[in-house]
C-alpha cells in the first residue's frame, strides 16, 4: 500500500491518475473494491473514534490518498479537533505499514519513504 498525502489541491488526484488510475478506479468508500481511496480526511471525520478501525480495510488498497490536516490553525469546535487528532493517528498507522509514502506538494511527488 502506497499513503499519498498533501494539502488540500495540491495535486494529489492528478499525481494518483499519472499513475495510471482512472475515475473508475478510485472511490471514497474503504469498504468497495477499488484499488484507490481518495480522501481518507473525510472518511475519518465521519466517525473520529472509529477511525483506528478502517486500518485493515485501508492496508487491502493499492493507494489512500489523504489531506493533511495537522498544520494551520487548530479547529475551535471539539468535535473537529477529535476528527483532525483521529486522522493524524491513522495516517501514523498507515505510513508505519506502507511500502510508500508519497508527500505532494505544489503538484510535486515526493518519496518520503
Amino acid at each position: 500500500m502506497t499513503l499519498i498525502i498533501g494539502g488540500r489541491s495540491a495535486g494529489k488526484l492528478d499525481y494518483v491518475k499519472s499513475l495510471g488510475y482512472s475515475e473508475e478506479q478510485i472511490s471514497r468508500d474503504p469498504g468497495d473494491d477499488c484499488p484507490v481511496l481518495y480522501g481518507l480526511q473525510d472518511t475519518a471525520a465521519e466517525d473520529p473514534e472509529g477511525a483506528e478501525a478502517l486500518l485493515p480495510l485501508l492496508l487491502k488498497k493499492e493507494l489512500v490518498v489523504c489531506d493533511e490536516v495537522g498544520c494551520g490553525v487548530i479547529p475551535l469546535e471539539k468535535r473537529d479537533r477529535q476528527a483532525r487528532e483521529a486522522i493524524g493517528r491513522l495516517c501514523v498507522l498507515l505510513a508505519k505499514n506502507a511500502d510508500r509514502v508519497v508527500r505532494v506538494i505544489a503538484g510535486i511527488p515526493t518519496v518520503i519513504k
